[in-house]
């Protein structure tokens, strides 16, 4: 499946922005890739369908077309938050270490600031899921 993603945090930034611009929070860490949304979706949450994109920094604003190799099961307050994982390809040991730690540890952030936000229900990261590749 290829993927048009919006790149919303360039790989090594620091800040998450709303779709309209506006800091949405400062991270303590970071994003070791790309993060962005997919256009025209929408996820359990009421956001559209995250992605990381992996690969070298990309600016904010980009629009990249790539296969999804993979999707992170991510929980947000209680609603279903996946990620899709994009990239060349293949999904190696390293992305999987790298993507994995990083939303392992996201999601103690994210809980945290899903109850000063007042936002209620669990928040963790779950793991990752392979995407068949297409022929």
């Amino acid at each position: 499946m290829i993927l048009e993603v919006v790149i919303e945090v360039p790989r090594g930034s620091f800040v998450k922005r709303d779709d309209d611009g506006r800091v949405d929070y400062l991270s303590p860490l970071p994003s070791p890739f790309n993060y962005g949304s997919v256009p025209d979706t929408v996820s359990g949450d009421g956001d559209r369908v995250d992605a990381v994109v992996l690969g070298a920094r990309l600016p904010q604003g980009a629009r990249v077309k790539l296969p999804a190799l993979g999707v992170v099961r991510f929980l947000d307050a209680g609603q279903s938050d996946p990620k899709y994982i994009c990239g060349t390809g293949p999904l190696g040991r390293g992305d999987r270490l790298l993507v994995g730690g990083f939303f392992a540890a996201y999601a103690y952030l994210k809980g945290a600031l899903n109850l000063l936000r007042g936002k209620r229900g669990p928040t963790r990261y779950d793991g990752i899921d392979d995407l068949p590749a297409e022929p």
